[in-house]
């Protein structure tokens, strides 16, 4: 999915249980934690060589955290500068949907701009509204490569048409797996960065956190790095702190400084990896499937997005229908629904073996032999191995078996899985409700009596 982790390798985690780093306090006098600053420094030196940035904070808590003290300095950058009108964000539809809530949240305004059909930031709908609103434009918005898992063919001239209107740019570093030892946002002409360390720098991310999403910076974005008001953090001209500690999650800063460390220059590895797997993945199932978007030669970036609508329309498989099936094959569906409705986008970064990314493409594979199956009326639309997975082991070992396919056909629809067969405990439930429906669980406030 958008957010996939990268392998945390049991020697980047280690550190985490020694109680030289998990047991001092974040406000103890600077001489107490020597080595917690020399660790956070040569961090900071080394994401900025990574990034092309002047300098980092490490105080924001997550990505959105992140985009958030990014679009805090560069409101505080035009303030200073005596441009008090400057609060409008230009923010492509393609964005991760925590982008406009940043921006509202960072007080701007967000003017949405348009795509064009290969997923790119359309640049005349990018000129017209950049022009229109150049007295007031604060910044843009941008991932590199695109949430459409494409890169952005024109992101220099989408950076130069922005700057020579007076805004900055701040470029959502979710993606910085697909640019690290080959590009950097400092190179491409971004003012502001933020790194999800969970997802390109080995931080193990899930359930809420904890998180570390920090940003990087321009020498002139440099003076508003955010302060604090007990440690000493940040430029000369901070802006406050937007986090309760001075270095955010500090304790686990130490994987993402044992993974740069461990990997040096081999860090470019990562991303052919990540870029290759991608390729490989889309290549082998792109005549089952459509692939949404695409670069000029027919590649993605480091993911890439299924196009599941027809399904719908030839077998009233829906993709959430292919999600749960896929709990059968033994995977955790890639993210379903996002960036676009009705598709699913497949992240598998340079962690995945070749023996994986086979499995996942047999999986897939065999899913689209079965939506055929109901196309061609084998099944019905209402009652088929799709619609009722997934299958659990009580279900399929009950002594009542009433469904039109067999048994082995629900929980081993692959060979292999008779070697290694993972069973979800539960079956389908229905999402949308739970969503949309508070239902308490709790015992009555009698019996606490």
């Amino acid at each position: 999915g958008s957010c996939t982790m990268k392998l945390n390798a049991a020697s980047e985690l280690f550190p985490l249980s020694w109680p030289e780093f998990g047991s001092i306090h974040p406000f103890v006098p600077k001489d107490q934690a020597a080595g917690y600053y020399e660790l956070i420094e040569a961090l900071e030196k080394d994401l900025c060589e990574i990034t092309g940035f002047h300098a980092m904070s490490f105080q924001p808590n997550s990505g959105a955290a992140g985009e958030y003290t990014g679009l805090l300095t560069i409101r505080e950058y035009h303030i200073s500068k005596g441009d008090t009108q400057r609060n409008i964000c230009l923010i492509p539809s393609s964005a991760h949907g925590t982008n406009p809530a940043s921006a509202v949240m960072a007080g701007m305004k967000v003017v949405v701009v348009a795509c064009d059909e290969m997923g790119n930031v359309d640049l005349d709908d990018l000129k017209k509204k950049t022009v229109e609103h150049k007295d007031n434009l604060a910044a843009i918005m941008v991932t590199y490569p695109s949430t459409h898992g494409v890169y952005e063919e024109g992101i220099l001239e989408l950076i130069n048409i922005v700057h020579t209107n007076g805004g900055l740019v701040y470029m959502d570093g979710a993606n910085m797996n697909a640019q690290v030892g080959y590009t950097n946002p400092g190179i491409i002409g971004a003012d502001v960065c933020h790194l999800n360390l969970h997802k390109t720098f080995a931080i193990p991310h899930g359930g809420g956190g904890p998180g570390v999403g920090p940003i990087g910076v321009t020498k002139q974005l440099a003076p508003y790095l955010p302060g604090h008001s007990v440690i000493k953090t940040g430029g000369e001209k901070a802006i406050s702190a937007v986090a309760a500690a001075p270095f955010g999650s500090a304790f686990i800063l130490p994987i993402s400084y044992a993974y740069i460390k461990m990997m040096g220059k081999t860090l470019t590895d990562t991303t052919d990896l990540a870029i290759l797997n991608a390729n490989y993945l889309k290549t082998a199932i792109e005549k089952d499937y459509k692939i949404l978007y695409s670069g000029a030669n027919g590649r993605v970036a480091h993911e890439f997005i299924i196009d599941c609508h027809e399904f719908k329309r030839s077998a009233d498989i829906e993709v959430i229908d292919i999600a749960k099936r896929l709990m059968d094959y033994g995977f955790h569906a890639p993210t379903v629904a996002f960036p676009v409705h009705g598709t699913l986008m497949v992240e598998p970064t340079e962690s995945e073996p070749l023996a994986e990314l086979n499995r996942f493409i047999d999986a897939m594979k065999s899913i689209r032999e079965e939506i055929r199956e109901i196309e061609e009326g084998k099944y019905e639309k209402n009652d088929n191995v799709i619609k009722n997975a997934p299958h659990t082991l009580a279900m399929v070992c009950n002594d009542r078996w009433d469904k039109p396919y067999s048994r082995e056909k629900a929980a081993f629809p692959l060979k292999q899985q008779g070697v290694d067969k993972y069973f979800t405990p539960v079956r389908r439930i229905d999402d949308a409700y739970g969503d949309r429906n508070l239902i308490c669980t709790c015992d009555p406030i009698e019996d606490y009596k």
